[in-house]
């Protein structure tokens, strides 16, 4: 395998797509250093494992000696990103944009090199555009190629209303890329419409399209959808230590090999060592705090890593927690009681006795006592309930 072949099977790993395979090989033979962009709207304050994803990638094309431009949508974040989304995303205000991409720029460099990374708001050029530049590229697309979106079919079809801006937001993110002249643009599988549009752009502008490259979307704690904080199911980069082991801790064994494959800088042969060894019986929760160390190590330090560690085998493994306990999956009301969850799940006869067991402070989520008889229930989280000392199961709430 030659060195090009090398570089090129590890920029795949973990990616869903890449499009044009051939043209990123042509790129990665010029000898000049490829414009990387990834653009991030700033509509919640915390960055998330869930960005890390492709913020890794981008480190790894900077070690390669790229240039990445870490894109901030100042501009866009005001008009708000519809993919995904079945309703209209209200849009933020300007204060709220840019208190938000402050903290995006305090929280990338835990992954990104400061000296190989450069900043932009795409206000820079968006806002220049002006009403003459927001028809002439609103003319370069029809309502019918923009319908194929998705998102946009679903809505359209089931009769729910698509306001007119959000047919801007794919043209104003293509656009970056004319801004930037981008020879790569990273971005989740959500983003493939939106990353396309980049490259068709580029071409009207005379300019060499773009390779995009999508990621997979990293499945939250709750087991089921993409990790986000509105749906809680998250962990940030700027969780604390004993947090973050907690929240690793508490996926299950299943999605962890999702979580080193995404998110650890482990080699795939190393990964597949992992597995081997589970299969010969190693305790998954083994390999699973490796993988929390090594990500503690990564947002904190290795001593925060060794500490959070210390803490966790202090609070289960000798307060006895089993290896193997039953799991379950609960649908969940907003404000469902503690009491009710326990007695749906049978840790408990009824909601009195649940009550009665919680006064006693014989409860614990996580391995903390629970003393509040109206305890409500969490929403979209993995955790380990304990009634008394000998009943546990890990519980899933949506």
């Amino acid at each position: 395998m030659t060195d090009l072949q090398k570089i090129f099977a590890e920029i795949r790993r973990g990616t869903d797509e890449i499009l044009v395979e051939e043209e990123l090989l042509e790129k990665l033979k010029e000898e000049r250093p490829l414009v990387i962009k990834f653009g991030a709207d700033p509509t919640a304050p915390d960055i998330h494992l869930g960005h890390t994803v492709i913020l890794n990638k981008l480190r790894q094309f900077q070690q390669l000696g790229h240039k990445v431009i870490f894109l901030i949508g100042d501009f866009t974040a005001m008009v708000g990103d519809p993919s995904g989304k079945n309703t209209t995303r209200p849009p933020l205000t300007r204060e709220q944009v840019i208190e938000n991409a402050q903290t995006y720029t305090d929280q990338v460099f835990k992954i990104l090199d400061p000296e190989k990374t450069e900043i932009q708001f795409n206000s820079k050029w968006l806002e220049k555009l002006g009403a003459t530049g927001m028809i002439r590229l609103a003319a370069q697309q029809t309502v019918a190629r923009m319908l194929e979106r998705d998102d946009f079919k679903k809505r359209y079809a089931g009769g729910t209303p698509i306001a007119i801006h959000e047919f801007l937001y794919p043209l104003l993110q293509g656009y970056d890329s004319v801004a930037l002249k981008a020879d790569v643009e990273l971005g989740g599988t959500d983003q493939k419409f939106n990353l396309l549009m980049g490259r068709e752009l580029q071409k009207a502008e005379q300019q060499k399209p773009q390779s995009i490259i999508t990621l997979p979307l990293l499945v939250g704690l709750d087991g089921v959808k993409k990790m986000s904080k509105s749906q809680n199911n998250y962990i940030a980069v700027n969780d604390s230590p004993d947090e973050m082991f907690g929240k690793l801790m508490s996926i299950s064994d299943e999605l962890m090999w999702s979580y080193y494959e995404l998110l650890s800088a482990c080699s795939l042969e190393e990964i597949e060592g992992f597995k081997q060894e589970v299969d010969q019986g190693t305790n998954p929760r083994d390999i699973k705090i490796r993988l929390a160390k090594e990500l503690i190590a990564r947002f904190h330090d290795q001593a925060s890593a060794d500490a959070a560690e210390q803490q966790f085998i202090a609070r289960f493994q000798k307060g006895a927690l089993p290896d193997e306990m039953p799991e379950f999956t609960v649908e969940v009301a907003t404000g469902m009681g503690l009491a009710q969850l326990l007695k749906e799940v049978q840790l408990v006869s009824s909601t009195s006795e649940a009550m009665r067991m919680i006064k006693q402070g014989a409860v614990k989520i996580e391995g903390e006592k629970i003393n509040d008889p109206k305890h409500v229930v969490q929403e979209h989280i993995t955790a380990v309930y304990q009634v008394g000392k000998r009943k546990f199961a890990r519980i899933t709430t949506h």
